[in-house]
């Protein structure tokens, strides 16, 4: 069977990492999860006092970018990749509330962008990759075979991302985490270098009110037309 390219794209907390995921381990793709690497740059850059809520050096940044190491790391007992910050497991890290605060204004800036595409293309220049985030099927993978741009209610994202973390532990509000999903997705459609936006060719899927499994045997029957399609 031939493999492809599936990229797959949406507002923060849509669970895009989740069918990503699952997608991925069906097919025996490879996962990545572009948001973790945007994650983990701005987690490198709240330990190094470049970023907090009312400071942003951004030109201390783009000087110790060549600095920054990421790598995905597969951990068998997960089933998944986690991410690794020069040498350093930070996977639970960068899902925090307060990374998750300041990750957008990373995201902005054109430098960050361009080190992270190029690295993510060539973790997909082979085929068989199922990557998830904001740009995927418009800048990284313009000509990625299946494009899905997942969407739900700002309200249903919020609890959703309010349930994940208070099972984490994390001492949030739901009102927090609503305001935060709202201004992640101003600034991540408004901003100027690679906004995101729906590729012509994507397939939208407003997952507000389906379970998991809907949604995966939606997806999952939807990639196997895909696949079936351009072999």
């Amino acid at each position: 069977m031939k493999k492809i390219t599936i990229a797959i794209d949406g507002f923060s907390s849509t669970g895009k990492s989740t069918i990503a995921k699952q997608l991925a381990n069906k097919l025996h793709y490879v996962y990545v999860d572009s948001g973790a690497m945007y994650r983990a740059v701005t987690l490198y850059a709240m330990q190094q006092g470049f970023i907090s809520k009312n400071v942003f050096n951004f030109d201390k940044l783009i000087s110790d970018l060549p600095k920054i190491n990421l790598i995905f790391k597969f951990n068998s007992a997960l089933g998944f990749a986690e991410m690794y910050l020069n040498g350093m497991n930070v996977e639970n890290e960068i899902r925090s509330l307060e990374v998750s605060k300041l990750v957008s204004k990373v995201a902005e800036i054109s430098e960050v962008r361009r080190k992270l595409v190029e690295q993510q293309q060539q973790m997909g220049i082979h085929k068989g990759v199922v990557m998830d985030g904001r740009d995927i099927g418009t800048v990284v993978f313009p000509n990625a075979e299946l494009k899905l741009f997942i969407n739900a209610s700002a309200e249903k994202r919020a609890q959703r991302r309010f349930e994940e973390l208070i099972k984490r532990g994390d001492k949030v509000t739901f009102d927090e985490i609503f305001k935060n999903v709202q201004y992640r997705d101003h600034i991540d459609s408004t901003r100027e270098d690679s906004p995101l936006i729906i590729a012509d060719d994507a397939i939208e899927i407003d997952n507000s009110d389906m379970t998991l499994e809907e949604q995966f045997n939606n997806i999952y029957k939807i990639t196997l037309d895909k696949i079936n399609e351009v072999s």
